[in-house]
């Protein structure tokens, strides 16, 4: 499969919001990637269910939620509820993940587990034939355009090597300082989903780098 391009809305304008989805709507961008902080488990807080609905009326793509929340399970039918397509909840985050993973697949959305940047792969063993996908940090989560991690390429390594094995279907999403000098290298190293923030939304032409980043063509 062609990899896909979730933009992250963290670095959106917000003040012109409706402009900014209509401006991905119309781009090559597969899905659009909301971050969710509660200042709890990430030292930054976000927004909420009244932005996630807002963005919902108006995106004519799947909304890809991350929750960086503790116990998010207290809110998971309220996330559905908001319109998340994709929900992404933290390995960290989760004393009963099992639970937690089915509660957001018995709901219809589509699940994924984050792993921050310290956190090995192999954790997600026993779990990984229940997802969808695998979000793996490659910035420490919390704060978005910080400097990427280059370790994440053998966790990529790793998670590929163990999907082949338990889950040939399983999409993994890069989160971090994805940008012109590493997208590429990304895809090979085995991502098929890349979250870009800054890099989108800061350039000049976010349709355009989209599509670079879709295409992986950044010599013009």
């Amino acid at each position: 499969m062609q990899h896909l391009i979730s933009p992250s809305f963290l670095s959106a304008d917000f003040t012109n919001l409706e402009k900014e989805i209509k401006l991905m709507n119309e781009s090559e961008a597969d899905w659009f990637h909301l971050d969710i902080m509660d200042g709890v488990f990430v030292p930054n807080i976000t927004f909420g269910m009244p932005v996630i609905k807002q963005i919902k009326k108006h995106a004519e793509k799947p909304l890809d939620v991350h929750l960086m929340i503790v116990q998010p399970e207290r809110y998971i039918e309220d996330f559905k509820n908001a319109g998340a397509d994709i929900l992404t909840v933290h390995y960290e985050a989760c004393t009963h993940l099992h639970r937690t993973v089915q509660q957001i697949k018995s709901l219809g959305m589509k699940v994924g587990v984050s792993l921050n940047p310290h956190t090995p792969v192999h954790l997600l063993e026993d779990i990984l034939p229940d997802l969808d996908m695998v979000l793996l940090m490659s910035v420490n989560p919390g704060f978005g355009g910080q400097k990427f991690i280059e370790n994440t390429y053998k966790k990529i390594n790793q998670l590929k090597a163990l999907s082949e094995k338990i889950n040939k279907n399983l999409l993994i999403e890069i989160d971090g300082g994805v940008d012109a000098s590493n997208a590429e290298k990304l895809i090979d190293a085995g991502a098929n989903v890349l979250v870009a923030g800054s890099f989108v939304f800061g350039s000049k032409n976010p349709a355009e780098t989209v599509k670079k980043l879709k295409s992986l063509d950044f010599i013009h």
